[in-house]
């Protein structure tokens, strides 16, 4: 197999190992000297989400030796609860530094350096729990499962419903038959909660001298700061440092249908509909199409992402008529939610995380709990229990060590979650090359064979000593 070609068999093979019934099969980690009793971790991001996944790291047991922000007062913040940790503000100095004396790394930043930290973690043999989505890029993603399975490290993308009983249950039935093939799936998100649509304004503002902005914009192009544009959370409007709505939810709410209907790469890939459309951030709304062709007895199936609010663009959202009996149950449509239609029925899951889904079959008038359904009983629970039931961003981090000092794999290791986050990102580039223009795609070759544009999108053109190399 050549080094870009990615076989949909051992997909869907990862798929039955990790996303089905049960977690099976021998430790896959390299030998390496871990010291299973205190895991040593450096924290990339130490602010909001990295200030969560730094305490949960410590909390499952792991010792923090570094900690790394831009932000100098964001890092001071930190250090006070972690006093032995050594502090940096720059990722690269501080793996250099602290190679040997770690184990592992979290990744808490922005999205436009997801690849490259983790990338640079997995090279020098580390263990990597990166937040949502895994990279900005389809080439990063390629290249961090690439890089995950040579180095036989253990690794886990922070999408939390992963480690809720309730995605894991509504994969189960759905393998199980329970409303049959499914040929269509619609997600929707009330996101953007964020600023797009919109363009760059003029002018600069003085850098904060907490923040290191030459760090901070890493492998993007350089542009002068603004006050309140782009940081902290702003970014993710904006094409060179974040993924939109569809990059920043689709990682949770299509978890569930992609592991479900074992979706592998679409065909074909068509903004169908957006807002108006800016040369550098995301629309305010948008409606994706993705195909997918016939795979190990499944049918075709197709899929479609909505996004946007209220505030200034259209609300764009499944059909009134695919959704009569889900306005009936709730009242209104959820702001987000996952419907899949099969050929005995349908599921409906009506939050971000997939932790509860409802049922309806073909001769039902309204939908069902899960709980409470007899053909969804009847369905035997084997799922791999979350090592911790009340807090699913806790438990990503105790299976993740799990997979450190055991090998068993996490629900959304590499092999996964990069797979889902190339999918995912495909939209983006659907996004950038424009609405109508139907975009086939060659998965295993990361182009499209009718649109030539799509190329330049596929993989970033970082400043120099910012590159993602293998």
């Amino acid at each position: 197999m050549s080094k870009n070609r990615v076989s949909r068999r051992r997909f869907m093979h990862g798929l039955a190992t990790v996303a089905g019934a049960s977690f099976v099969g021998p430790a896959i980690l390299r030998a390496a000297e871990v010291n299973v009793e205190k895991i040593r971790i450096a924290s990339v991001g130490c602010g909001g989400k990295g200030g969560s996944d730094v305490d949960q790291a410590s909390q499952a047991g792991a010792e923090i030796v570094g900690l790394c922000d831009v932000d100098s007062n964001t890092l001071a913040g930190k250090a006070k609860k972690f006093p032995n940790a050594k502090t940096f503000a720059d990722f690269r100095k501080m793996l250099a530094e602290l190679d040997k004396s770690i184990d592992a790394v979290t990744v808490s930043t922005p999205d436009h350096l997801h690849g490259l930290i983790a990338g640079t973690a997995l090279k020098m043999g580390k263990h990597v729990y990166c937040q949502k989505p895994l990279t900005q890029t389809v080439f990063e993603a390629r290249a961090l499962r690439k890089l995950a399975k040579d180095k036989k490290v253990a690794t886990q993308m922070g999408n939390q419903g992963s480690a809720g009983p309730g995605l894991r249950r509504a994969v189960e039935v759905i393998h199980a038959g329970l409303i049959g093939p499914v040929k269509e799936i619609h997600v929707w998100s009330n996101r953007p909660i964020w600023p797009q649509g919109i363009t760059r304004p003029e002018g600069s503002d003085p850098v904060p001298p907490n923040l290191n902005w030459d760090l901070w914009l890493g492998p993007a192009k350089e542009r002068p700061y603004k006050k309140d544009v782009y940081a902290p959370f702003k970014w993710r409007g904006w094409r060179d440092f974040g993924t939109g709505a569809l990059g920043d939810m689709a990682c949770h709410t299509v978890n569930m249908p992609f592991r479900a209907v074992k979706l592998g790469y679409p065909n074909v890939v068509e903004l169908e509909k957006a807002s108006q459309l800016f040369p550098e951030t995301f629309p305010k709304s948008s409606r994706i199409r993705f195909e997918f062709p016939e795979r190990d007895g499944l049918p075709a199936t197709k899929f479609w992402w909505y996004d946007g609010t209220p505030d200034g663009a259209e609300t764009l959202r499944p059909k009134p008529e695919l959704t009569t009996e889900i306005v009936a149950m709730k009242g209104k449509l959820p702001g987000s939610g996952a419907l899949l239609i099969g050929e005995k029925g349908k599921i409906f899951s009506p939050d971000d995380y997939g932790s509860q889904f409802y049922v309806m079959l073909n001769d039902e008038k309204k939908y069902m709990g899960s709980g409470n359904h007899e053909a969804t009983k009847a369905i035997p629970q084997n799922f791999v229990k979350p090592l911790d039931d009340k807090n699913n961003d806790l438990s990503m981090k105790l299976e993740w060590f799990n997979m450190i000092k055991t090998g068993a794999p996490c629900y959304s290791n590499f092999e996964i979650a990069a797979y889902l986050t190339e999918i995912i990102l495909l939209g983006c580039i659907a996004l950038n090359v424009g609405e109508g223009v139907k975009m086939d795609w060659d998965g295993p070759n990361m182009k499209s064979p009718n649109c030539p544009q799509a190329a330049q999108f596929v993989k970033r053109e970082a400043r120099p000593g910012w590159e993602l190399t293998l």
